[in-house]
């Protein structure tokens, strides 16, 4: 029987937590697409793996048996996974970097330059990745290390190092009523429809259209996108507003757009993640290394 290793890790994470909503906010997925994967499994395998109550799931005795499996066939198999891809990479001299929309911004040429120069024998393969992938490779194995917006989905279970904060704009199309405003507050928005990402997203989309910060009636979602271009034709087009970072006025000037500062709304942040596992990888370290040295000038 072949089992997809991600309703494994669903499972897990329902395990863990003992609760859905909660297992759902940390994998970054929806509750309905989280309760959907749960029963697919049960299918698969042929057994009640939670008993359901309004507290919360709790372990059927099957499912006690595979949760005490599962998280040491899971880290078997990444480190399989990442051992194979990883070794192909090492064996060209290739630093595999994943990176979502901008990156580090202006950084990131300065960033690869320094790590070239300090490992003259080794190539950058710099990945992007769409919205659907927010951790930017790592969860796939597809990269060694990765330039991240935190947070991201089950960021704790790799290595983390903030570079740095950015303040929260808004996108919104010219001629919107609040395009005439040099600042805009957070609740002047409440009641206006944003691009989001795609409902499995889960909390991945709530944080990056502010759901997390205001009541939940007030959130409304005009329009989808999965990736930077559909996001501003979004906008362009008058489906929505989105919250993105400053630079954005910079790296996506676009007719029809318009970005403006927003007071009332904490700021995002950039970080760069690795494995565990590239904790013995002396190039991850080298590049860590290199995004501090050349954002902070050490």
């Amino acid at each position: 029987m072949d089992i997809d290793t991600r309703l494994l890790r669903y499972f897990a994470a329902v395990a863990e937590e003992g609760h859905l909503t909660r297992a759902a906010r940390r994998l970054y997925v929806s509750q309905p697409a989280l309760t959907k994967q749960i029963r697919q499994l049960e299918t698969r395998l042929g057994v009640e793996l939670f008993e359901r109550s309004h507290t919360g799931m709790t372990l059927t005795e099957a499912g006690r048996v595979l949760a005490e499996r599962v998280p040491g066939l899971l880290a078997d198999w990444d480190a399989i996974l990442r051992a194979a891809k990883g070794g192909a990479a090492r064996a060209a001299r290739v630093l595999r970097v994943g990176f979502i929309a901008s990156a580090a911004h202006e950084h990131t040429a300065g960033i690869v330059a320094e790590f070239r120069r300090r490992n003259p024998d080794w190539q950058v393969d710099m990945r992007q990745f769409g919205w659907l992938e927010p951790s930017a490779g790592l969860a796939s194995g597809d990269v060694d290390v990765a330039l991240v917006w935190l947070p991201f989905p089950d960021q704790r279970s790799y290595r983390l190092r903030e570079l740095f904060t950015e303040p929260r704009w808004i996108a919104l199309p010219t001629g919107h009523r609040l395009a005439d405003r040099s600042e805009i507050t957070f609740e002047q928005l409440w009641d206006e429809p944003f691009v989001a990402a795609p409902p499995d997203s889960g909390a991945w989309r709530d944080f990056w259209i502010g759901a997390d910060s205001r009541p939940p009636e007030t959130v409304v979602v005009g329009a989808l996108a999965h990736n930077t271009d559909e996001w501003l034709t979004a906008i362009g087009n008058g489906f929505g507003i989105s919250f993105t970072p400053a630079s954005s006025a910079r790296y996506y000037p676009r007719p029809g757009v318009e970005y403006r500062p927003v007071t009332g709304i904490g700021p995002l942040v950039v970080g760069v993640a690795w494995p565990v596992v590239g904790d013995s990888n002396p190039l991850v370290h080298s590049f860590v290394d290199c995004c501090v040295a050349v954002i902070h000038g050490d």
